[in-house]
């Protein structure tokens, strides 16, 4: 699972399709919310704000 700005969602796609050997599916963090978790308040792979979920 990855949560990332847009510049990034490329990249976690790719890194989840090579670990899982599947395409991932793909949330906007604004459109989901889940009762026992909170989104980061940083893409995984920078600073900046997240803004999709690759599950």
């Amino acid at each position: 699972m990855y949560v990332v700005c847009p510049q990034h969602l490329d990249e976690a796609i790719d890194e989840f399709v090579e670990v899982f050997e599947m395409p991932p599916d793909l949330y906007l963090l604004d459109k989901v919310s889940f009762s026992d978790w909170t989104a980061p308040h940083f893409c995984d792979f920078c600073s900046r704000p997240p803004v999709y979920l690759v599950v």
